[in-house]
C-alpha cells in the first residue's frame, strides 16, 4: 500500500492539474500507516506538493494541506527542518490560513525536538516570518507562533537570536500594527522573563518590559486594565517579583489603588489591580502583603460592602484567594467584627444573587473554611467553625437549600462547601445531627450529571477518609461511607428482573 502511495506521488509531480490523483492520494494515505510511511520516507518527494499549494483552487489547496499533513507525521522533525526549509520560510507567509497553520504545526515540531531547533535558529529569515505571524489576524495562529517563539527562548542560543539581532527590531515593527498586536508581544515577553532570572534581563535590556510597565502606569485606564493582567503572570515567578519590588513597580500600583476613589474610571481597571494583590499575597506571604499594603485589603472589603456586583464578584474571589492557606485565614480573622460582617454578607449573596455571584460565593466560602488535616489546631478549628456559623442562619440547611436547587453548577458548588468542612470534627457533628442529611449524602439517586456525581464523590471520600468520622457517624454510616467509596462515582445498582413464583 505504501509503494502505491510513492508511486500516485509521483503521478502528481508529473501533472499539472492533478485533482482526481490528489484524491486518490489523499484516499490511498488514510489506509497506510505512519510506520510504513516512515519506512519510505526517504522516497517522498513533497516539492510538488508544495508547489500546489500556491495555485488559487481551494479545493486543490485543503487536499495538498491534508496530504501534506499526514506525510510531514512520518518525517522526523530534524528531516523536515533541514531538507524542507525553503517551503516552511513559504508555508509561514501564505495567504491561506491552513497553510500557515500547517507549516507552524511543523515549526512546533522542531522547537520541541533539541537538535532540530538549531536548524531554525540558524535561519533568520524562517524567524522572522514566525515573529510576523503574531500580528495575523486569526489568533490561533499568533497563539501557536507565540507558543513556538516562547520554547525557542528557552535556550541561551535562543535568546541571543530574539533579542541581540535585527529580529528584536521585526519585534518592534510588529507591535506597531496595533493595540491588540502589540499585547500579544507583551504575552510572548512576559512568557519569556517569567522563566529564569536570565531570560528577564534579556527581556528588561530589550526595553519592552519597560515598556509595558509604563503602560501600566500610565494614563489609559483601559490600557491599564490590559497590562496589569501581564504584570500579574510575571509575579508569579519568584524573579518576576523581585524585579517587580526593586522596580518599585509594586509601590506604584498600590498608589493608584489609593489614588482610585477620586478616579470617575478606576472601575476599568481596579478589579485586575486588586486581583494583582491576590495573587500576589498567595504566592507571597499575605500576612507581609496586607501590612505593607494596606490598601489592599481595605479596598477588597469596600469593594465587598458595596452594590456593584461586578466588584463584589472580584472582591470574593480575592478573599477566596486570600483565605485558601492558614496564613491568610489568619490575617482576615485579625479584621474582627468587620470580617464577621462580611461572611454574613457573602451568606446572603449566595442565596439571594444572581447565579453567577452565587457559585463565586460558595467558591469562596468553600476555600476559606477549607482546613488540611495537618493544620488542624484547637484555634482554627473554632475559627472556621465560627466563620461557619456567621454565614448565616441554619447555615447547613441554608447550603443543604441550594444544593437542591436544579442547577448543576450551583448543585456541585453548595456540594464542594459541605466538602472543605467535611473533615472537621465540629462539621461532622452538624451534619449527623441534622435530619435527614447523612442519608443525602449517600443517597446516589440525587445526582443526575457527571459533575454532580464527582462533586458528590469528593464530599463522600472527605468524610470517609476522615480520622474522625467512624467515631462521629457511627459504624452502620461509616461503613456505607466506605462501600460508595468503593463502588466510585458513578455505580448503579442492579435491579433483579427475576419472576417470583406465583406472583401476578
Amino acid at each position: 500500500m505504501a509503494a502505491q502511495v510513492v508511486d500516485l506521488l509521483r503521478e502528481v509531480a508529473r501533472l499539472e492539474a492533478p485533482m482526481e490523483e490528489l484524491r486518490a492520494l489523499q484516499a490511498a494515505l488514510q489506509a497506510v500507516p505512519l510506520s510504513s510511511l516512515r519506512e519510505q520516507a526517504a522516497e517522498l518527494r513533497l516539492g510538488p506538493l508544495f508547489s500546489l499549494l500556491d495555485a488559487h483552487q481551494r479545493e486543490q489547496t485543503t487536499l495538498c494541506v491534508s496530504i501534506l499533513e499526514r506525510f510531514l507525521q512520518a518525517m522526523e522533525p530534524v528531516y523536515v527542518a533541514r531538507n524542507l526549509r525553503d517551503e516552511l520560510h513559504r508555508g509561514l507567509s501564505h495567504p491561506d490560513d491552513a497553510v500557515v497553520i500547517l507549516t507552524l504545526s511543523q515549526v512546533g515540531r522542531i522547537v520541541e525536538n533539541s537538535e532540530a531547533v538549531t536548524e531554525i535558529l540558524n535561519s533568520p529569515e524562517l524567524l522572522k516570518e514566525i515573529i510576523y505571524c503574531i500580528g495575523a489576524e486569526k489568533l490561533s495562529i499568533a497563539k501557536t507562533a507565540i507558543k513556538s517563539l516562547s520554547r525557542i527562548s528557552l535556550t541561551q542560543a535562543g535568546l541571543e537570536s530574539l533579542f541581540e539581532s535585527s529580529l528584536l527590531d521585526d519585534l518592534k515593527n510588529v507591535m506597531q500594527t496595533s493595540d491588540i498586536i502589540r499585547y500579544r508581544v507583551y504575552e510572548l515577553i512576559v512568557e519569556i522573563a517569567s522563566v529564569s532570572p536570565e531570560s528577564l534581563k534579556y527581556c528588561t535590556n530589550s526595553g519592552l518590559v519597560t515598556q509595558l510597565i509604563r503602560e501600566l502606569t500610565g494614563d489609559d485606564v483601559l490600557v491599564r486594565a490590559t497590562c496589569i493582567e501581564m504584570v500579574t503572570s510575571l509575579a508569579y515567578s519568584h524573579h518576576g517579583r523581585q524585579y517587580l519590588s526593586q522596580e518599585g513597580i509594586i509601590d506604584q500600583i498600590s498608589n493608584i489603588i489609593v489614588g482610585a476613589d477620586s478616579d470617575p474610571f478606576s472601575s476599568f481597571y481596579l478589579p485586575g489591580f486588586v486581583k494583582f494583590f491576590g495573587n500576589l499575597a498567595i504566592v507571597d506571604s499575605p500576612q507581609q502583603i496586607c501590612e505593607r499594603y494596606p490598601i489592599f485589603i481595605e479596598k477588597v472589603f469596600e469593594m465587598a460592602e458595596g452594590q456593584d456586583p461586578t466588584m463584589i464578584g472580584v472582591a470574593v474571589d480575592t478573599l477566596g484567594i486570600l483565605g485558601s492557606n492558614v496564613e491568610g485565614k489568619q490575617v482576615l480573622q485579625k479584621t474582627g467584627s468587620r470580617f464577621e460582617h462580611l461572611l454574613k454578607r457573602i451568606g446572603h449573596q449566595a442565596k439571594n444573587a444572581s447565579t453567577e455571584l452565587k457559585i463565586r460565593c460558595l467558591d469562596a466560602i468553600s476555600s476559606l473554611l477549607h482546613l488540611p488535616h495537618d493544620q488542624q489546631t484547637d484555634d482554627l478549628l473554632r475559627m472556621t467553625e465560627f466563620w461557619f456559623s456567621s454565614l448565616t442562619r441554619e447555615p447547613l440547611e441554608h447550603f443543604r437549600g441550594i444544593s437542591t436547587q436544579p442547577f448543576p453548577e450551583l448543585h456541585c458548588a453548595a456540594l464542594k462547601v459541605f466538602t472543605a468542612i467535611a473533615n472537621q470534627p465540629w462539621a461532622q457533628r452538624l451534619m449527623f445531627n441534622s435530619p435527614g442529611f447523612v442519608e443525602y449524602v449517600v443517597d446516589r439517586s440525587v445526582e443526575h450529571d457527571k459533575a454532580s456525581k464527582d462533586a458528590k464523590y469528593e464530599l463522600v471520600k472527605a468524610l470517609a477518609n476522615s480520622k474522625t468520622i467512624a467515631e462521629i457517624f457511627g459504624n452502620q454510616y461509616y461503613l456505607r461511607l466506605r462501600a460508595y467509596l468503593s463502588e466510585g462515582p458513578y455505580f448503579v445498582k442492579s435491579v433483579s428482573t427475576t419472576a417470583v413464583e406465583g406472583a401476578e
